[in-house]
């Protein structure tokens, strides 16, 4: 911001120094995923770059026919609510739902996939129960048929390894605040020879992809969270061991509690715990009272009432939509505050399920 502020888009020296920053944070994006740098173009966070995928995707098929759009209940809402605006320009949109564990069954977006169909988006870990989805297997059924293949990797980018190329898609999300980097700045991986229209039209930056100037200090951080966060991925096992000791803690302390989803296929750091009897604001509550912050599911959508959408899609009781909190670690996360966080629970449920049943006597 002080030293190298130039345009990268200027041919002046201090444009290229920029430019150069902004290579080097291309290259090191690239890097986390298995991709080529060119295939790399950077947005404004992980929002855009669904809207790029599947507004582009479905703007260069549209006129050829292809107006269907297969994706998945389980979605962040920047791809929910995005094939639902595009409902309103002639796209029949597919949405399957997920099982009891929060998987999605391959062969069950693939019959819903034919020569009309545009695209398919199936995120690859689910940013509220954390599961994985078997897109591997979705890509080799589904894409018989010549659809694109778009995936929201923002849970996984950085947290789990990701291969573009293993995992046989076209285009994939990903989000810089999901690995330690800067908010604001994301970007898009586009598979060589993938047509998109550009949703961001103006000057040639991006390789003509997204208009603008680019967000230099974002995405240099981003480039650096990038590197940082692949060479993290060898602590995933102890992350992943820290979230197991948490839930044995909370489900042998606290009676009424369930882990929501597969305790297997699913990302290192996240946990989804309901808790019967209970609304989950309140726990929520009461846990930052005690310096603690966890959620009842996607930051994007806090500060509604509305259960969480991905539980009701994984067709639990709409009771556990309502009492349910995710609980997030990190790199940063230890064993005390595990500890902590266990040992806390167990009063505060206690004080709560008490108010509760003292209020419903009242009525």
């Amino acid at each position: 911001m002080r030293e190298d502020f130039g345009n990268p888009s200027s041919v002046h020296s201090y444009g290229q120094r920029a430019k150069g920053a902004l290579d080097q944070a291309r290259s090191e994006v690239a890097s986390l995923i298995g991709a080529d740098p060119t295939e790399v173009v950077f947005t404004s966070g992980g929002t855009e770059s669904d809207n790029f995928a599947i507004r582009g995707a479905y703007d260069a098929l549209a006129a050829s026919g292809r107006r269907r759009i297969v994706t998945t209940g389980i979605e962040h809402e920047a791809v929910l609510n995005t094939v639902k605006a595009l409902t309103l320009r002639g796209a029949e949109v597919i949405t399957v739902p997920a099982g009891r564990d929060g998987l999605v069954d391959p062969a069950a977006v693939a019959e819903h996939v034919n020569s009309e169909t545009a695209l398919v988006s199936v995120m690859l870990a689910n940013n509220e129960v954390g599961t994985i989805q078997p897109l591997a297997e979705i890509a080799l059924l589904s894409k018989a048929h010549g659809a694109v293949l778009h995936t929201d990797a923002v849970q996984a980018a950085g947290k789990i390894p990701v291969s573009v190329r293993s995992l046989g898609i076209d285009l994939l999300s990903m989000s810089a605040h999901k690995f330690s980097g800067p908010k604001g700045v994301g970007a898009i991986w586009i598979r060589r020879g993938v047509r998109l229209v550009s949703q961001a039209t103006g000057g040639r930056q991006e390789r003509s992809r997204r208009g603008g100037t680019e967000n230099v200090p974002g995405i240099v951080g981003m480039g650096v969270a990038a590197t940082l966060a692949q060479q993290a991925l060898s602590h995933a096992d102890a992350v992943a061991a820290l979230r197991d000791r948490l839930e044995t803690s909370i489900l042998g302390s606290v009676p009424g509690t369930a882990v929501n989803g597969a305790r297997d296929h699913r990302v290192p750091n996240t946990t989804n715990i309901s808790f019967d009897g209970i609304e989950a604001e309140s726990l929520l509550i009461a846990l930052d009272l005690e310096g603690v912050a966890v959620s009842t599911g996607s930051a994007c959508s806090s500060g509604t009432l509305e259960p969480s959408h991905v539980l009701k899609a994984m067709g639990l009781p709409q009771a556990f939509a309502r009492n349910s909190l995710r609980f997030s670690l990190g790199a940063t996360t230890t064993a005390e505050e595990i500890e902590f966080v266990a040992g806390a629970l167990p009063r505060l449920v206690t004080k709560l399920r008490r108010l509760g049943r003292t209020a419903e006597a009242l009525r």
